[in-house]
C-alpha cells in the first residue's frame, strides 16, 4: 500500500537552501525513513563531493520530519526543535559523492513528557553506513523562542 506525504518542506522548520532531504519513504508509529540525492548546489560540496559529517543534520532534519509529519497528522502546529547532542557515532566514509541516494532512517528510542527524546538514527547508501543516537528536545513553550532564534 503507497502512502502519500506532505511534502518534506511542510514539516520541517527550514527553509532553501538549508532543506536537505527530499522526500519522505516510509513511516511507523516511532520511526520515519526519508530520501536525498547529495546536491551539488554549492552550498557543501567541493570537487564532486560532500562531507559525511552532515550525516548528522541528515539525522537530524528526518527527526524534524518525523516530528513534523506526527505534528501535522494530530492537526498541531510543526514545532521548532534542537539538536542536544550526538553519541556513539560510527561512519564507513568520510564524504559521499553528489548525486549519490541516501536513506536516512530515525527511530525514537526515548521520549519524555518535558519535550526530550533520543534518537537511533542510519544513513545508508551505495557503499555508505553511518549510525548514531540523536539527543533532541523540542520546547513546549514555542512563544518563549522569539527573539532568541528570530522574529
Amino acid at each position: 500500500m503507497m502512502i502519500d506525504f506532505p511534502p518534506i518542506a511542510e514539516l520541517v522548520p527550514h527553509a532553501a537552501p538549508m532543506l536537505l532531504l527530499d522526500r519522505i519513504v516510509e513511516s511507523g508509529d516511532d520511526y520515519l525513513i526519508t530520501e536525498l540525492t547529495v546536491r551539488a548546489d554549492g552550498l557543501f560540496d567541493f570537487e564532486g563531493s560532500v562531507p559525511a559529517l552532515l550525516g548528522l543534520e541528515y539525522m537530524a532534519q528526518s527527526i524534524a520530519a518525523f516530528s513534523g509529519l506526527r505534528a501535522y497528522r494530530s492537526g498541531e502546529n510543526i514545532k521548532m526543535g534542537f539538536l542536544l547532542g550526538t553519541r556513539r557515532y560510527e561512519s564507513n566514509v568520510h564524504n559521499y559523492p553528489t548525486g549519490d541516494i541516501l536513506r536516512v532512517t530515525a527511530k525514537e528510542i526515548v521520549y519524555g513528557d518535558t519535550g526530550m527524546a533520543a534518537f537511533e538514527c542510519k544513513v545508508q547508501g551505495l557503499q555508505v553506513l553511518q549510525t548514531a543516537v540523536l539527543t533532541v528536545f523540542e520546547p513546549a513553550d514555542q512563544a518563549s523562542l522569539t527573539g532568541i532564534i528570530g522574529p
